[in-house]
C-alpha cells in the first residue's frame, strides 16, 4: 500500500471539525474568571490534538464495520493502514497532554480525558453508555480551560456536557435511523444546555445580552434540525442534525464565553461560517 497523502489524514481525523472544539477551553477560562492569554493560549490547541486523536481512534476501533457500513473511510478504502490510524491516535494523544501541561492545565484533567477520549473509542462507543462516555470528554476540555478554578467552571462545561450527550446519542442513527424518541431527548438537552448557558452571573448587561442572543441563536440552529429529525427519523435527517449538532457547538460555547468576554465570544463564533464552509469537503460526521 502506498503512503497515505496529507489528505487521507485530514479526513481521517476530521481535521477541519476540530473548529467546534477550540471554543472548549476558551468557555472553560471565561467561566472561571481568568484570561486566556500567554501560554495558556495552547489550551485550545490541545483540544484540537485530543479531538484529531478521537478520531484517528474511532476509525481505528470501527474499521470492520465501516468496511460495511462507510467503505468510503481512509481505513476500509486503503488510503490509511490500521496500524497507521492507531499510531497517529497516539501521537496526538501526547501531543495534546504536552500542550496541556505547557499550557498550564491541570494535569489532574488533561490525564482523564486522553483517558476517556481512548476509552470512548475502544469501549464504551458501542454500548448504551456511549453518549455519556462522550459527554465526559468534552465535559473536561471545558475544566481544561479552567485551570485550578473548577467550581467556578461547572455550570459552563455541564452546558457543553449535556449538548454532546444528546448529539451523539441521535449520531448513532446515522447509518439505519433513529427512533424519534431519541430524537426528543436531544432535543431536549438543547433547551437544558441552553438555560445553563445563559444562566448565572454576567460582568455587565451587554455581557447578558450577548450571551442571551448567542444562546438564542443556538437554540434555534440546533433545535430546528433536531425537530425535523423529530417529524422524520430518517438516517438522511439524522445525519444532517447531527451535522448541526457538532457546529451547534460553536453558538453554544460563545454564549458561554460571552457572560465574561465579548471578545472571546467574538472568536469563538467566527469559527462557525468557516468550520461550515468546510465541512463541504470534509464531513464532521
Amino acid at each position: 500500500m502506498k503512503s497515505p497523502a496529507l489528505k487521507d489524514y485530514v479526513q481521517l481525523v476530521r481535521a477541519p471539525a476540530a473548529l467546534t472544539v477550540l471554543g472548549d477551553t476558551v468557555a472553560g477560562s471565561a467561566a472561571a474568571g481568568l484570561r486566556l492569554s500567554g501560554r495558556r493560549l495552547l489550551l485550545p490547541f490541545s483540544s484540537v490534538a485530543f479531538y484529531w486523536a478521537g478520531m484517528a481512534l474511532n476509525d481505528w476501533a470501527d474499521r470492520k464495520l465501516d468496511a460495511v457500513e462507510r467503505p468510503e473511510r481512509p481505513i476500509p478504502s486503503g488510503r490509511v493502514s490500521a496500524g497507521a490510524a492507531l499510531g497517529t491516535g497516539a501521537a496526538l494523544t501526547a501531543a495534546g497532554l504536552g500542550l496541556a501541561a505547557l499550557g498550564g492545565g491541570r494535569m489532574a484533567v488533561a490525564v482523564p480525558l486522553a483517558a476517556s477520549v481512548w476509552a470512548y473509542d475502544t469501549v464504551f462507543k458501542p454500548t448504551p453508555a456511549g453518549p455519556l462516555a462522550m459527554a465526559v470528554c468534552r465535559t473536561l476540555d471545558v475544566l481544561l480551560g479552567a485551570g485550578g478554578e473548577t467550581r467556578r467552571a461547572v455550570t459552563a462545561a455541564a452546558a457543553v456536557g449535556v449538548h454532546t450527550l444528546g448529539v451523539t446519542a441521535l449520531s448513532t442513527g446515522e447509518v439505519h435511523g433513529a427512533n424519534p424518541n431519541t430524537a426528543r431527548a436531544a432535543l431536549a438537552t438543547t433547551g437544558v444546555a441552553t438555560t445553563l448557558a445563559v444562566s448565572g452571573p454576567a460582568c455587565t448587561r451587554w455581557n447578558r445580552l450577548l450571551s442571551v442572543a448567542a444562546g438564542s441563536g443556538y437554540a434555534g440552529f440546533v433545535g430546528r434540525a433536531q425537530a425535523d429529525a423529530i417529524r422524520d427519523p430518517s438516517a438522511k435527517m439524522v445525519r444532517h442534525a447531527t451535522k448541526t449538532g457538532i457546529h451547534g457547538m460553536v453558538p453554544l460555547q460563545a454564549s458561554l464565553a460571552a457572560k465574561r468576554s465579548v471578545f472571546g465570544a467574538a472568536l469563538v463564533a467566527a469559527a462557525l461560517p468557516i468550520a461550515r464552509r468546510l465541512s463541504r469537503k470534509v464531513s464532521p460526521t
